[in-house]
C-alpha cells in the first residue's frame, strides 16, 4: 500500500473543457443524456491537465467528479485519451441528487480516513469553500471561464 499523498482533481472546468455542451443544460426540460453522452468530445484544459501530470511527481493523482456513475467507462477513457495520470475515479452515485458541495465533500472526507489529502483541484467555488471551511487545501480551477449554467447544475440539480 503506497503512503504518498492524493492529489484529487476535478473533471468538468477544471481538466475538461464542458462548454461546448453546456447548451444542453439551457433547454427545459435539460437534456441530461445528451449532456453527458457529449462529455467524450470535451477537449483538455492544458492548465488543468498540466498541474495533474506535475502533481505525480510527489503524490498519487485520483479524480473527483459529480458526474454519475454510469458515465464511469466513457470517462475513464477520455481521461486515458488525453494523457492524464491513471488514478482511481471516484463518481456521483446515478442516483444523488445532492448538491455537489455535499457529495464532494462527503467523498473527500472518506479518501482522507486513510490518506493525507495534498490538495483538491475544482473549478466550484461553493466545493471550494466548503472543502477549505473542513480543513482541506484547494487550488481553485479558474482557468475556464466561470459558467452560470454549470454551476446550476452543480449545486441546484445535482447532476454534476
Amino acid at each position: 500500500m503506497t503512503t504518498r499523498p492524493l492529489a484529487v482533481f476535478d473533471l468538468d472546468g477544471t481538466l475538461a473543457d464542458s462548454s461546448h455542451r453546456q447548451h444542453l443544460l439551457r433547454r427545459r426540460p435539460r437534456d441530461w443524456t445528451a449532456f453527458f453522452a457529449a462529455a467524450t468530445e470535451d477537449p483538455p484544459l492544458p492548465e488543468g491537465v498540466a498541474l495533474a501530470l506535475r502533481s505525480t511527481e510527489d503524490c498519487e493523482v485520483v479524480y473527483l467528479t459529480g458526474r454519475p456513475e454510469r458515465c464511469r467507462r466513457d470517462t475513464l477513457a477520455w481521461l486515458a485519451r488525453h494523457g492524464l495520470p491513471e488514478g482511481t475515479l471516484w463518481m456521483r452515485p446515478d442516483r444523488d441528487r445532492r448538491p455537489a458541495r455535499q457529495t464532494k465533500l462527503e467523498i473527500l472526507r472518506r479518501m482522507a480516513r486513510d490518506r493525507e489529502i495534498r490538495h483538491l483541484v475544482d473549478d466550484d467555488e461553493l466545493v471550494c469553500d466548503a472543502c477549505e471551511e473542513a480543513g482541506f487545501r484547494v487550488v481553485r480551477a479558474r482557468w475556464a471561464p466561470p459558467s452560470a449554467t454549470l454551476r446550476e447544475a452543480q449545486q441546484r440539480s445535482g447532476r454534476t
